[in-house]
């Protein structure tokens, strides 16, 4: 019989090399899944991993993908480290880019000035804060499960945006078509290269991910965040309240979703609110998160790694005719090669002879 039996002690190097071997079958694996769908294997390979990246453009869409992954993820990372599993981080997206978004587009659509964007970003960030305070308060006050409640409040933020672009939001020049007002050249991302849309969000992931790197190596936060994770017990002997890690947690990374919610409308979303804002940018950041180990280097390169998958999926439904359920394909082959992966780095295979 085959059993798994816990190591005694898991390999560290192999448990950094998981993602990268995760990687590697998963691109075996779709290799196989494009013969099955009777495609070349080795031109829809090329198509999806190697031809986006082959100019100025595709590089530049990479970084755009990936801004919104890496700030999502970093959030999440923080929160999973220490337990505390928010789900709903594309609510608490939807919520910040109606927030900043909505000062754009209703309030301040004819406004001109450099305090508008700045503007923006805080609203969306305390919109983010604000609506994954609300699972927060219903874990710590009533013991009510936060992966539930994140998950399911989702769909409530959802359902306002597209209430509020099909209705009072909806732009009266528009011929009826669910979008928002434009906002105004003050209220977009600034674009950093031109001919492409690689915007000022991008260079804001790189500074949250030294802030992230500096928050988790250097300061209590950190410390307190990692062995409430490892051992609730001990956190409590220390004198770390379990309520206020998370508090902490869901702020945190409410409060990064809701600026990557900001930047997807104030940036590639053509500055106008629109009924579909991200294509799950909050569900895909979770696996960003744990194929970058939940170290902000890692997810950083994590992000870019996903990023690719959106990339080379839209690449082949232009080249190859392919479903967009390629790129889902994609990530959830890494998903599943993540979690075998780790069991295996947890667990050793042994065959064990029956007995009566």
């Amino acid at each position: 019989m085959l059993r798994l039996e816990r190591r005694s002690a898991p390999s560290t190097a192999m448990r950094v090399a998981t993602p990268l071997v995760a990687v590697a079958a998963s691109i075996v694996a779709g290799g196989l899944l494009f013969a099955a769908l009777g495609h070349d294997p080795e031109r829809a390979l090329y198509g999806f991993f190697i031809a986006p990246l082959l100019s100025t453009y595709g590089l530049a869409e990479l970084a755009v993908k990936a801004t919104p992954l890496t700030l999502i993820a970093l959030g999440l990372a923080m929160g999973f480290r220490a337990g505390v599993w928010n789900i709903g981080a594309e609510g608490q997206l939807t919520m910040g880019a109606l927030a900043g978004g909505g000062l754009a587009a209703m309030v301040f659509y004819d406004a001109q000035g450099l305090w508008l964007l700045p503007l923006m970003c805080l609203a969306g960030v305390v919109a983010g804060m604000a609506y994954a305070a609300i699972p927060a308060f219903l874990r710590t006050r009533f013991g009510v499960n936060e992966i539930l409640v994140s998950l399911m409040l989702t769909y409530v933020a959802l359902l306002a945006l597209s209430a509020l672009v099909h209705g009072p939001w909806r732009d009266p020049g528009a011929f009826n078509f669910p979008e928002s007002r434009f906002f105004s050249d003050s209220g977009n991302l600034p674009i950093l290269i031109e001919r492409t849309r690689l915007h000022l969000g991008y260079p804001l992931a790189l500074l949250a991910v030294l802030v992230a790197w500096l928050v988790l190596a250097r300061t209590v936060i950190g410390f307190q965040l990692e062995v409430t994770g490892l051992a609730p017990k001990a956190a409590s002997f220390a004198g770390f309240k379990p309520d206020r890690t998370v508090w902490l947690a869901f702020l945190v990374s409410g409060g990064l979703a809701g600026l990557a919610g900001l930047i997807e409308v104030a940036g590639p979303g053509g500055g106008q609110l629109v009924p579909t804002i991200s294509p799950g940018y909050g569900f895909t950041a979770i696996i960003v998160a744990f194929l970058g180990r939940l170290h902000p280097v890692g997810i950083l390169l994590a992000a870019h790694v996903v990023a690719l998958s959106y990339l080379g999926g839209e690449n082949l439904q232009i080249t190859m005719r392919m479903p967009v359920a390629v790129t889902g394909v994609f990530q959830g082959f890494l998903l599943f090669f993540l979690l075998a992966a780790d069991v295996l780095v947890r667990y050793r295979p042994v065959w064990k002879r029956a007995t009566a």
